[in-house]
């Protein structure tokens, strides 16, 4: 997270300044702190993206959980402050949400069940300490941290207290119980995309003369 990704300059922005932004911007704002989301995630970060909304996709279809994926406006309130006084709103990469009522015509207003954010280099560090506090503090039950490069899997679980516990890690061939969602067991195999095959080469026989 580096100051380049912190350009806008107030003592607290809420969510009342951040529609009022260019829509060809992406921001999030945590605390009140404006953070620059550009630029646009690479194809790797967008191909596991597709991948994995797709398999959550297919299994609620027909339940009453939904599945999203970002631009999707998620806003976190402390207390019963109107919307436009919010001061943290967060776009995750894919979010599920049982509570329909939570949802109105911006987006979210209140915390998703599950949240799932894939790492890139200007945002590993938001993702790992800031936003995984701001998530355990609002009542996110299960957030995964996906690492496109080293192709390994932080899942996240809210204890009884609320806090995240230690986490588990899983790798690109690990098939992940998603506890919030019963019966919905996630291959990663067909998330990540295949790794190319290996080419070896024998080196050449020496013949004699």
């Amino acid at each position: 997270m580096s100051d380049s990704h912190r350009i806008r300059k107030k003592e607290a922005y809420t969510y009342g300044d951040y529609l009022s932004w260019p829509d060809d911007e992406r921001w999030e704002i945590i605390d009140g702190e404006a953070f620059n989301m550009t630029p646009a995630p690479t194809p790797l970060h967008q191909e596991i993206s597709g991948n994995l909304f797709g398999l959550f996709w297919n299994h609620l279809r027909d339940k009453p959980c939904k599945v999203f994926m970002a631009p999707f406006d998620v806003c976190l309130p402390d207390e019963d402050e109107a919307s436009e006084d919010i001061r943290t709103v967060v776009q995750p990469d894919i979010l599920i949400v049982c509570d329909e009522t939570k949802i109105d015509p911006r987006g979210l207003r209140g915390a998703p069940d599950i949240v799932i954010e894939i790492l890139s280099p200007t945002s590993a560090s938001r993702d790992h300490i800031l936003k995984r506090r701001i998530y355990e503090r609002h009542g996110v039950k299960e957030y995964w941290l996906i690492d496109p490069v080293n192709r390994i899997v932080s899942v996240y679980h809210a204890t009884t207290d609320g806090s995240f516990g230690n986490h588990e890690v899983y790798n690109d061939e690990a098939k992940i119980n998603a506890t919030v969602l019963p019966g919905l067991t996630i291959d990663m195999s067909e998330v990540f995309p295949r790794l190319p095959k290996k080419i070896v080469q024998e080196s050449p026989r020496k013949y004699q003369a």
